[in-house]
């Protein structure tokens, strides 16, 4: 049978359906996984379209799976976290849910009070444990939508499950029905999707939940996960690790529409924000994210990253407020004691500072040739240096006009001679055996003693 796809406008064969296949050993990928060897990237050279969404967002889970490496967070520091990803969405709301654990008193005390805030973003979700008991649980909270795991790799089936496909699905299929009867949507979480057998069970799965919520007239959400951060976003690269594939797979042969699918991904071998980029150009209008990255292992994918692949694609922030990203880094930071690593993108105390007396050189003619956009008016953040033996008489000078918020005549030039007189003193420093940079501490008492009309 032919029929117009509605994607494209062309004549289409319709696809094939394909059908669960309960094999009796697990396929372990052995070739593409051979655990005691670093994991293997092959390509089958087979091209799927690039289908970007209409509308695409963020969904956060800093409460739930950000929560499983750190010290749980308290209920007021939960709310604060939420009251900022409210205003760093913007009106668009474009952080769109975030979900939090339901087990735990603190947690629902967090939970109630977001809810009791009357945001309509981030929408609150839950996760919950598969059982009827959780379903009543989430329904009694008022909650209209939950996390459900479904482990789709023969890892899990075989391995922490002890069951078949067939036994697997089935179970998976039961909970999803008890959520309908609870009034719930799932978000059916495919766990460990990068390493399974994805037309013999994944979408013989997803056509199965799909066809249940036609019926329901439930909008069931899908979730790819990558676990174990094994996507590859390259085209061409063969299944179950190619990302284009997973999601051109789920749209093409299993009908989930763009709204109702979304990627989950963590950053083992650092491509989080690639691959969730990739979802979105691929088809997901959903990216699922934490605050700082911060999540099991090396990390999900970082939130505050893709508001700005966001706005890369989009060519706009849509109303989003980026100088929120620097108050939640400063919470982080004031509040729990976090140490953020100075070289992260974004939020680091790094990530725009230049050691090299060449780099500061430029940024003193114009900032525009060392920074990657204007960070003081988009994050708050204006373009600094550090100094060290390299820093040179630009690095002092910048330095000296950046601290002091010095303009026009008023700025020092690399010819001054507090700068002449810092970097004799500097020189000596690293001369006699200094290892460490020159702290702003030891920078303002040299200002004091060689310019102290500046310090004044």
């Amino acid at each position: 049978m032919m029929v117009i796809s509605p994607e494209t406008r062309l004549l289409t064969k319709d696809p094939y359906r394909y059908e669960l296949q309960d094999v009796a050993e697990p396929n372990l990928y052995r070739d593409m996984f051979p655990y005691d060897e670093v994991p293997k990237i092959s390509f089958n050279f087979r091209q799927c379209p690039v289908n970007m969404p209409d509308e695409i967002w963020m969904t956060d889970t800093t409460f739930r799976d950000g929560q499983q490496s750190r010290e749980p967070y308290t209920v007021r520091q939960m709310v604060d976290l939420y009251k900022m990803m409210h205003r760093l969405g913007g009106p668009k709301g474009l952080i769109r849910q975030t979900e939090f654990f339901v087990y735990s008193e603190k947690d629902r005390k967090a939970l109630e009070e977001c809810m009791a805030l009357g945001y309509e973003f981030p929408e609150i979700t839950t996760w919950i444990r598969a059982s009827k008991k959780d379903f009543h649980l989430v329904r009694d909270i008022g909650i209209k939508e939950t996390g459900i795991l479904a482990s789709c790799s023969d890892y899990h089936i075989f391995k922490k499950l002890g069951k078949t496909r067939k036994e697997a699905m089935e179970m998976y299929l039961s909970l999803i029905a008890d959520a309908f009867d609870e009034g719930i949507i799932p978000r059916v979480h495919l766990e460990d999707v990068t390493r399974a057998d994805f037309y013999g069970f994944v979408v013989p799965f997803v056509n199965a939940i799909m066809a249940m919520g036609r019926d329901a007239g439930v909008p069931v959400k899908i979730r790819a996960c990558d676990t174990m951060g094994y996507g590859v976003p390259f085209s061409g690269t063969s299944l179950p690790r190619s990302i284009p594939g997973i999601i051109y797979g789920l749209q093409h042969y299993s009908e989930v529409p763009s709204a109702q699918l979304e990627w989950h991904g963590h950053n083992d071998f650092y491509k989080s924000v690639t691959n969730a980029t990739t979802a979105w150009l691929y088809g997901a209008s959903a990216v699922n994210c934490t605050l700082l990255g911060i999540g099991e292992r090396t990390g999900n994918v970082p939130l505050e990253a893709m508001v700005f692949e966001y706005a890369q694609l989009r060519g706009t922030l849509d109303g989003m407020d980026p100088g929120v990203i620097t108050e939640i880094a400063q919470y982080y930071r004031r509040e729990m004691h976090y140490r953020i690593p100075e070289m992260t993108p974004y939020v680091g105390g790094s990530f725009n500072v230049t050691r090299a007396g060449i780099h500061a050189d430029g940024l003193m003619k114009d900032e525009e040739i060392y920074n990657i956009f204007d960070t003081e008016k988009i994050l708050g953040v204006p373009p600094q240096v550090a100094i060290s033996n390299t820093s040179g008489t630009a690095g002092i000078a910048h330095w000296i006009n950046s601290f002091y918020g010095l303009a026009g005549d008023a700025r020092v030039t690399k010819q001054s001679g507090v700068v002449q007189a810092i970097k004799d003193w500097v020189d000596q420093e690293y001369e006699a055996g200094r290892q460490i940079m020159v702290s702003n501490d030891e920078m303002e008492a040299l200002v004091r003693q060689y310019a102290p009309e500046l310090a004044d």
